[in-house]
């Protein structure tokens, strides 16, 4: 037991919810002046295991210390009065606030007065100190899923934090960015603060975590393991109990036709800014064409504008030959289309209903679903179970409503609806962000056997390996612009990083 502000002691949680017993008996310490990984699958328990340290939920049986006191939490605030802050894996932020009211917002000081110039000055010297620089004016609406993390990385370091609990805080960050990231880290550290560090890229766990505790449904596998005695592949097996396969086993591709053809196509952001400056791709049925760039740099608004969502200001888009016009006839493509949306929460699915009404949202139309102006209920739940069957969906029932299957499972569900219509162009979104590597896995498998069955793919993602694994071509995506396109096959990882963050590679 240490007397440091900074070590963590929980012991015995339980931690209960209807039908769930998310956290069985955890015992989870963590020293002071280290990186400590928490590690399992999507449903682990993990997340509600850190709520309980931040504050956010109170345990049922347990008790948690902090530097060999006995402390309870009823709210964040206390957890934050003890330095213990968490940047959740799905953002505390409010739309409408800008960053930096965002990054002050629940404060109680000042009492009266914001000087909210110099809450701006502290957030971009914060952004710039740790690599994680984002507009403190910008208003949250306005920012991609990966600057939203930035924001609540921020925000706690902006409180004090000396026990920062980090969800995926790499997911946006290019290779170099991550090495920087992991020097402060071990800069922190080495000044006594506590980093829990919850990741899926093993990889990653094994180069900076000290030590490492696992979670496999709601019991703890492995406790805090030195990193040294560990493999990518013992961690992977401690986490889903089987071997998992980390190299995606796939064909090589034999692309066909043009499908997805854009030209010189320019759009602006949601702050009125450009944001897509002249992009030109081309994607063919039979590949899959990855984009590499770091957050904020044009992906979020390409895949806004090639799903209708997004207006662009000029160009062109051709689909299958057919030229697209700018207002919008993305209707007449219907099943053709596939989306995989990076915010699987609140864009990709229907949280309050059920699996089998968020299964039917592309087919409720069209019978045997749709029968005129009613819905065949008996046709819902065939399609439904068969769709689960298929695509291995774990779920209670196909009643059970979306918002309370893990992320990995409500992918699936998003995956199956899309690619059930049989479409010739998918654009999948960060389609593994936040997945366990399980589900990351029979992702990557669903990815392929589109790509093998025909479907034009255009992958984005921040996460190189998981393109240059299953991606056919890579193009490099920086301010809004294609800076670059190669083959995968020998591709150069750090020639890429640099492309990603800006430097420009004769070559």
């Amino acid at each position: 037991m240490s007397d440091s502000p900074n070590a963590i002691e929980m012991h015995g949680i339980v931690k209960r919810f209807p039908g769930v017993l998310a956290n069985d008996r955890v015992d989870f310490v963590c020293r002071a002046g280290e990186v400590h990984a928490l590690l399992g699958e999507n449903g682990a328990g993990k997340s509600t295991l850190m709520n309980v340290l931040a504050g956010m939920y109170r345990p049922d049986v347990g008790e948690i210390l902090v530097g060999g006191q006995r402390v309870s939490f009823k709210s964040p605030q206390d957890a934050i009065a003890h330095g213990i802050g968490m940047v959740h894996q799905h953002f505390m932020l409010v739309p409408p606030h800008s960053v930096a009211e965002n990054v002050v917002l629940g404060l109680d000081r000042p009492r009266f007065l914001l000087n909210l110039r110099e809450v701006e000055e502290r957030v971009a010297a914060l952004g710039e100190q740790y690599g994680l620089n984002v507009n403190p004016r910008a208003k949250i609406w306005q920012l991609s899923v990966g600057e939203q993390q930035r924001v609540e990385i921020l925000k706690m370091l902006f409180r004090g934090a000396r026990v920062l609990i980090m969800d995926e805080p790499t997911s946006v960050l290019a290779p170099q960015e991550v090495g920087s990231l992991f020097g402060t880290l071990r800069e922190m550290t080495g000044r006594g603060h506590t980093i829990i560090f919850i990741s899926h890229k093993l990889d990653e766990v094994v180069a900076i975590a000290d030590r490492v505790t696992v979670l496999r449904r709601g019991r703890v596998t492995a406790a805090a393991v030195p990193s040294k005695e560990v493999t990518k592949a013992s961690l992977a097996r401690l986490m889903v109990g089987r071997e998992v396969l980390f190299q995606v086993e796939k064909k090589p591709s034999h692309p066909g036709e043009v499908v997805l053809e854009t030209q010189a196509l320019c759009a602006l952001s949601d702050r009125g800014l450009p944001a897509l400056r002249d992009v030109s791709v081309r994607v063919r049925s039979g590949e899959i064409l990855g984009l590499a760039g770091v957050a904020g740099n044009g992906q979020r608004e390409l895949a806004a504008v090639l799903t209708g969502l997004h207006p662009s200001t000029s160009g062109s888009i051709r689909f299958s030959g057919a030229p697209l016009g700018r207002q919008t006839r993305w209707l007449d493509i219907g099943q053709r289309l596939a989306h995989i949306p990076e915010d699987r929460a609140s864009v990709g699915s229907m949280p309050g209903l059920s699996v089998a009404d968020n299964l039917i949202l592309r087919s409720f139309k069209r019978p045997p679903i749709g029968v005129g102006w009613a819905i065949n209920r008996t046709a819902v739940r065939q399609y439904a179970e068969r769709l689960v069957t298929e695509y291995q969906i774990s779920t209670p029932t196909i009643e059970t409503p979306v918002r309370m299957l893990s992320g990995g499972n409500l992918q699936k569900v998003i995956l199956a609806r899309e690619t059930s219509g049989h479409p010739e162009l998918m654009i999948a979104v960060h389609p593994t962000r936040g997945l366990d590597v399980g589900a990351t896995e029979a992702v990557h498998k669903l990815l392929i056997g589109q790509r093998d069955a025909g479907v034009a793919i255009l992958l984005i993602s921040e996460d190189l390996d998981e393109l240059l694994s299953l991606s056919d071509r890579l193009a490099v995506m920086y301010e809004g612009r294609i800076v670059g396109e190669m083959p995968t096959e020998g591709a150069n990882i750090n020639t890429i990083g640099l492309m990603m963050a800006g430097t420009k590679v004769e070559g």
